[in-house]
């Protein structure tokens, strides 16, 4: 792991700015996370973009959320598992879906992520999140 990946938080979750699903995901995240374990940066970001170069993730067309821990990224439904794990019950409980295979959880999501403007909607600028929630918010790559 580099000295930016150690100085950065153990989970960070990267979502695309502009999509009302995903402005939707991390407040939910975010309600939901009462030890405070996740932080979030916008793929549009100068952090959110640099962590997906880095993982190989395509920067021009981000239609997954990802969640980088540890040094290692997660993307698709397993990124949805991992997170919904470090949830407060009940959410947590959602690692049940595990058990279905992961071709077959990753063809819902696509589904949904190919569609969420569409159903959800989308912004013209990234999300203003709340003071609070401001707070677990990164931007910019560590020095």
């Amino acid at each position: 792991m580099n000295k930016t990946l150690a100085t950065l938080p153990e989970n960070i979750v990267i979502f695309d700015g502009v999509c009302n699903l995903c402005e939707f995901s991390v407040n939910f995240i975010f309600d939901h996370d009462t030890a405070g374990q996740f932080y979030f940066t916008p793929a549009q970001s100068p952090l959110g973009s640099s962590l997906l170069r880095r993982f190989g993730i395509n920067t021009t067309r981000l239609d997954t959320v990802v969640l980088v821990r540890n040094g290692q990224a997660f993307t698709l439904s397993s990124a949805a598992i991992e997170i919904a794990a470090k949830l407060d019950l009940p959410w947590n409980l959602l690692t049940v879906f595990q058990v279905v295979p992961e071709p077959l959880r990753d063809m819902m999501y696509d589904w949904i992520a190919q569609n969420r403007y569409q159903l959800f909607g989308k912004k013209e600028v990234c999300m203003l999140p709340s003071e609070a929630l401001r707070k677990r918010f990164l931007e910019e790559i560590p020095e």
